[in-house]
């Protein structure tokens, strides 16, 4: 079992980073974030482990809530090993304009205060839960596909932070260091918290 999480974790970051990929190669940023969607459509269509897909509903478990919370842990893991793998490939073609744009979408981040950092990954989390639901809701499948690539779409314009996109970004960059890790634990910790918002909302309201 734990097996089998890592390697679609794996899989699913691995998703995430053609995702990244496509949509530091193209010019016009509304494209590109459509097609960062992509990745997202994929990993649920095949059913692979993405954090910010499961971490919503970590709140939910009830007593399984310490051994869900170990899953969440290996698909981090698995995420990380995907998006660094897709990272290094990158850094070893032809594609130094995918490079380049990595690091200089990497820089603002690393100097950004902890508290933007982690309110920008809230806001993300929202908007992956809400993507995540609508996808296993029983809804007409238009709706259901689009608001996939609308969540999405919507987070990279907006300037809100993945944690696991970010992930390849730095890996793209050549840029895994003690700060740059420190960036994306504040940025786990923020898609977590905003994962759990509306479920937690659900149960309140």
């Amino acid at each position: 079992m734990v097996v089998k999480t890592f390697f679609n974790a794996l899989l699913a970051g691995i998703a995430l980073g053609i995702a990244g990929t496509v949509n530091l190669s193209v010019e016009n940023r509304v494209v590109g974030a459509f097609l960062f969607g992509f990745g997202l459509f994929w990993i649920l269509c095949y059913d692979f482990k993405l954090y910010t897909g499961a971490v919503g509903y970590w709140i939910l478990q009830g007593w399984k809530f310490l051994s869900y919370g170990g899953t969440l842990l290996i698909i981090l893991l698995g995420n990380f090993a995907g998006t660094s793998f897709l990272g290094w490939v990158i850094r070893h073609t032809r594609l130094e304009n995918v490079v380049e744009r990595a690091n200089a979408l990497c820089l603002p981040k690393m100097q950004d205060e902890m508290l933007s950092l982690f309110l920008l990954s809230f806001l993300c989390g929202i908007l992956m839960y809400l993507a995540v639901e609508t996808f296993r809701s029983s809804r007409p499948d238009i709706f259901r596909v689009l608001m996939v690539f609308l969540c999405v779409s919507i987070f990279i314009l907006a300037g809100f932070e993945h944690c696991i996109a970010n992930m390849y970004y730095f890996a793209a960059a050549g840029q895994i260091h003690p700060l740059s890790m420190k960036c994306l634990a504040v940025m786990v910790v923020g898609n977590g918290v905003g994962g759990m918002f509306l479920p937690l909302m659900d149960r309140v309201r």
